[in-house]
């Protein structure tokens, strides 16, 4: 459990992965090769635009066959850091198993608020919900993923209240996530000086920001998974949205064994593991 008051350094330790990974530079290195390779070798879309904002492009990895359940993946690095091209190499196995596959991008803190991003995140997925049929993909049959930030994006995407963002949008767009890694209580990142800055949040922030701290989406299912390696509050907060939403809206909170903040999005792609085939089975696909 976290001290009863923030402790900096303690914090930083908890939640700076790159320091808690010192082989974080080959990880990056690899994600970027498999990721053009992802690229040169699937049928894509590159760089359609959702939005006229700075970031606001993604890229669409076409199905097999038309009508195929559609996999938002949303990435992470603190809402500060990273891209899609980054991270297309989580794209081959989904598609194998017969999805469609959209990766946004966003843009990045400081320049741009977490609120500014999960707004940008909402355009995505309306743009996903319009667009999707003309690549192939069925957006009734929707799941929505993200790592680290993008499992915190994600949760807040199943709060947003659709027929409030445009009147043909349907009220219930997304309705089953995955997070992995997630951040689901944003307040020890307000204290935490390797980040605190950046993001600049304040109470009111964390309150209206905090899947933890929100009701419970009133329909569907959050998937929780973490690295059974990652820090000690990486894993509280897997647990916590267990404890806050419930059972109901998360059936499924597990720690992937042997798998650090980073490498445990590597068995997330991986149709050998089992977080795999929990995404898989809310894609219709296993």
């Amino acid at each position: 459990m976290p001290p009863s008051r923030p402790d900096p350094a303690w914090l930083d330790a908890q939640y700076n992965n790159r320091a808690r990974i010192p082989e974080h530079p080959q990880i990056f290195a690899r994600w970027q090769r498999d990721s053009l390779a992802a690229r040169q070798s699937l049928r894509c879309a590159l760089d359609e635009r959702y939005g006229d904002g700075a970031g606001e492009t993604l890229d669409v990895f076409e199905p097999k066959r038309a009508g195929a359940p559609v996999l938002v993946f949303i990435h992470g690095g603190y809402w500060r850091a990273l891209d899609k091209a980054d991270q297309s190499f989580v794209a081959p196995a989904y598609v194998d198993a017969g999805a469609m596959v959209v990766v946004p991008n966003y843009a990045l803190a400081p320049a741009v608020t977490v609120a500014h991003i999960t707004l940008q995140m909402v355009r995505a997925l309306a743009w996903v919900w319009r667009e999707a049929p003309h690549f192939g993909g069925d957006p009734r049959r929707l799941v929505v993923a993200g790592h680290s930030a993008g499992g915190h994006l994600a949760a807040m995407l199943m709060l947003t209240r659709w027929r409030d963002v445009a009147p043909d949008l349907p009220a219930d767009l997304v309705t089953r996530a995955v997070a992995i890694s997630g951040l689901f209580d944003l307040e020890p990142l307000r204290h935490a000086p390797f980040i605190a800055a950046d993001l600049q949040l304040s109470a009111a922030d964390v309150r209206r920001l905090s899947p933890a701290r929100l009701p419970a989406p009133a329909a569907g299912e959050l998937v929780a998974l973490v690295g059974g390696d990652e820090s000690e509050e990486f894993r509280r907060q897997n647990r916590l949205i267990r404890r806050r939403w419930g059972e109901r809206a998360v059936p499924v909170c597990e720690e992937v064994p042997g798998r650090h903040h980073l490498d445990v999005l590597d068995a997330w792609a991986d149709p050998h593991q089992r977080a795999h085939g929990l995404t898989l089975e809310r894609l219709g696909l296993a």
